[in-house]
């Protein structure tokens, strides 16, 4: 026979029952899914933190390298940049980011200008937007040739 609990006191602690295990799991995946669902979204919204290049001059080509009428994209920071040598030898360089929809523009020789292939944007070689969409010049940058290197620097 089984003795009946006094009213006063504690009832014995009883084992994990099966529903009580079940909505214990039930539980645990509710909340890994949600996490699982969220955590990307919650990725893609918040932007990751991307340091910014403190370079302020690079080396974009050697003294050789580019003919007259010709042009090359070249790493500056994190960015592109193109150097441009006009027919008459002169070195150029710009932000190689369009104004419109930050496409990578190039160099035609062709036409003696920059262009964009994205929606024909043309600048000249000054930078200055002369056809297309593109709403402001390019970025121009500062070149100096020191001995066969051709530096590139950022305005100041």
């Amino acid at each position: 026979m089984q003795e009946k609990p006094s009213p006063g006191s504690k009832p014995a602690a009883s084992p994990q029952t099966r529903r009580g295990f079940l909505g214990w799991l039930l539980g645990g995946g509710v909340i890994a899914l949600l996490g699982s669902i969220l955590y990307p979204v919650l990725r893609f919204i918040v932007p990751p933190k991307v340091a910014e290049s403190t370079e302020v001059s690079v080396v974009a080509a050697k003294v050789g390298d580019l003919a007259p009428n010709a042009g090359k994209t070249f790493k500056f920071g994190s960015r592109p940049g193109i150097l441009v040598r006009t027919p008459s030898g002169e070195y150029r360089a710009f932000s190689a980011i369009c104004t419109h929809l930050q496409c990578t523009v190039q160099y035609r020789d062709d036409q003696q200008s920059i262009w964009c292939a994205c929606h024909n944007g043309r600048f000249d070689l000054s930078g200055r937007n002369v056809a297309g969409p593109p709403p402001r010049p390019l970025e121009m940058y500062d070149v100096a040739v020191r001995g066969d290197e051709i530096v590139v620097s950022k305005r100041s």
